[in-house]
């Protein structure tokens, strides 16, 4: 896998490309909870998954650094918790020691300023100044993978983060889903480009056309349709 030609190309393209490419590839559109952001607003997350679960110590991150590929990204896996952050500025700096891309936490960070300050891309559901609040037994498995929200993310995903928010695709897979992905950020783009040049999008699409002809076959959705005129709003 061409890894760094990926991120060449992921630097034209957004999470949400690449999740209508998803469902264009029939695969499920895998993301973080929608509160998930950047710490840095406008910030780009892009690497293979880095799996860690947090039971309150920072061991974990540690240990997940030992064998962290190049340009990986530290997934934490911190059950979505809002009463304590379990990522503060030594881990992160420790991150962009060990060659990592970027982190994301199903949880909360603290030392905002700090991991500012680091410019590591950091996404997490906010920040709060409360460490961990107790130490649980080490878990089977948690260096092998990290759940977010409904998501069991490893090795084999991909993350990709921009400020619409973190997707996860699978890496066996990318190479196709960004190849989809470009062809509907171009077609977007030409629409786009001519709905500025005066001619609406109801107009490039035939809107009046798929109302007439829903008015013939009601069961026909306006995805069906737009496949069958080359239309990309949707997917």
């Amino acid at each position: 896998m061409d890894h760094d030609g990926l991120r060449q190309r992921f630097a034209t393209l957004t999470t949400a490309h690449l999740a209508d490419a998803c469902i264009r590839a029939g695969l499920p559109v895998r993301c973080a909870p929608a509160p998930t952001r950047a710490v840095v607003p406008g910030s780009r997350l892009f690497g293979p998954a880095v799996p860690a679960r947090h039971v309150g110590s920072v061991d974990v991150f540690l240990e997940a650094f030992e064998n962290a590929p190049g340009g990986g990204v530290l997934v934490v896996d911190n059950g979505g918790r809002l009463d304590e952050s379990c990522v503060g500025d030594l881990v992160v700096l420790e991150a962009r020691a060990a060659g990592l891309s970027g982190v994301v936490i199903w949880g909360l960070h603290r030392d905002t300023a700090d991991i500012r300050a680091i410019g590591l891309p950091v996404f997490s559901l906010g920040s709060l100044p409360t460490g961990p609040l107790s130490l649980g037994p080490r878990v089977d498995g948690g260096l092998a993978e990290a759940i977010v929200g409904t998501w069991r993310i490893g090795p084999s995903d991909l993350v990709l983060g921009d400020d619409d928010g973190v997707l996860f695709v699978p890496l066996a897979r990318a190479g196709e889903l960004f190849t989809l992905a470009e062809g509907i950020r171009d077609t977007e783009r030409r629409q786009a480009d001519r709905i500025r040049g005066g001619e609406p999008l109801r107009e490039q699409l035939r809107f009046g056309e798929f109302l007439a002809a829903r008015e013939t076959n009601p069961s026909l959705t306006f995805r069906a349709y737009l496949r069958s005129v080359g239309g990309a709003i949707e997917e």
